[in-house]
C-alpha cells in the first residue's frame, strides 16, 4: 500500500503531531486534494500547510466523506471530538489515534465502529526519523494494516504489537521519551555552566555531543552498551562520571522511575 492509494484522509486536530504527520504524508506522496485538515482554532502553521499545498482547512468534519479517519487531539477532549464525528464515520471508515491512553474499546464505543488503530508516534517524526508504536484491533479489514504502516511509516520507523496493554509503556518510553533527551542536554550544560563554562559555551557543547551521540547510534548498529564502553577508558574521565551514572541511585533508578510515572499517567488517561 502506498500514500498515492489511500484517501480521502481526515486529520481531525492540527496540533505539532498532527501537522508533523500530515507534511510526512504530502512527502511521502499522499495527494493534497486527498487530505483533509479539521481543526476549529488552527494555528498559522495549519493556515500556512493549507494554503502551500492546496489542502483543505475545516473547522468541522461536516460534509467530508472519510476513507481514514486520524485523531490527532488531547486525550482530555477525545470524548468530545468522537461525539462530534461520529455520524460521519461508518463502515467505509478506518479510525486511527494517536491519543495517548485512549484504548480500543473506548474508541469503538465513542465513534460506533470496531476498525481501529491505536498508535503511539513521537515528536521526531517532524523529520521523519520518529517511531511510533500501534496496535489493531480484532475486526479490521485486510487492506487496514496496510494503510495504517503507511500513513505511520511516513513519520519514521512503526513496531506493532499484539498486546494492547504495552501502549501505555510504548507512550511513557518513546512517546515521551524526546522530553527526557531535551531535558539531559539542559541538565548536562547546567552542569558544565558550574564547572566554569559559560552558557552559551556548555549548552552548544550538550547539545551538540547528544546530536552527534544520535548519529553515530544510527550509524553504528553496535548495541548501545558496546557504544558506551568504546568512549570509556579504565580509570578515566568517562569511568569516572559513569561511576555515579550508574550507580544505585544513578540513570538507569531514575530512569525507572520517569518512564513509571508516565505509564501509569497514560493508564490515568484511559480510565478518566
Amino acid at each position: 500500500m502506498t500514500l498515492s492509494e489511500i484517501g480521502p484522509v481526515v486529520l481531525l486536530g492540527a496540533g505539532k503531531m498532527g501537522l508533523a504527520m500530515a507534511r510526512g504524508w504530502i512527502v511521502g506522496g499522499l495527494p493534497p486534494s486527498q487530505l483533509v485538515l479539521v481543526d476549529p482554532q488552527p494555528s498559522a502553521d495549519a493556515e500556512a500547510l493549507a494554503q502551500s499545498h492546496g489542502i483543505r482547512l475545516q473547522d468541522t468534519a461536516e460534509g467530508v466523506l472519510i476513507h481514514v479517519l486520524v485523531l490527532a487531539v488531547k486525550p482530555q477532549i477525545i470524548s468530545q471530538v468522537m461525539a462530534e464525528v461520529r455520524d460521519a464515520v461508518g463502515p467505509h471508515t478506518l479510525v486511527i489515534s494517536i491519543a495517548a491512553g485512549i484504548s480500543l474499546k473506548q474508541l469503538g464505543q465513542g465513534l460506533g465502529t470496531e476498525r481501529v488503530i491505536r498508535a503511539m508516534p513521537n515528536t521526531p517524526a517532524q523529520i521523519g526519523k520518529g517511531i511510533t508504536g500501534a496496535v489493531g484491533g480484532d475486526r479490521l479489514m485486510p487492506s487496514d494494516i496496510g494503510t495504517a504502516g503507511a500513513l505511520l511509516g511516513a513519520a519514521g520507523q512503526v513496531l506493532w504489537f499484539e498486546r494492547e496493554q504495552k501502549l501505555d509503556a510504548v507512550t511513557s518510553v518513546s512517546g515521551s521519551g524526546p522530553a527526557y533527551v531535551f531535558h539531559l542536554v539542559e541538565a548536562l550544560a547546567a552542569a558544565g555552566v558550574r564547572q566554569g563554562l559559560e552558557a552559551g559555551e556548555a549548552m552548544l557543547l550538550a547539545r551538540q555531543t547528544v546530536i552527534g551521540s544520535a548519529a553515530l547510534m544510527e550509524a553504528d548498529p553496535a548495541p548501545a552498551q558496546q557504544l558506551r564502553e568504546n568512549v570509556t577508558s579504565p580509570k578515566g574521565t568517562t569511568a569516572a562520571a559513569l561511576a555515579v551514572l550508574m550507580g544505585p541511585e544513578g540513570l538507569e533508578a531514575l530512569m525507572d522511575r520517569a518512564v513509571t510515572a508516565a505509564c501509569r499517567r497514560s493508564e490515568e488517561l484511559g480510565r478518566s
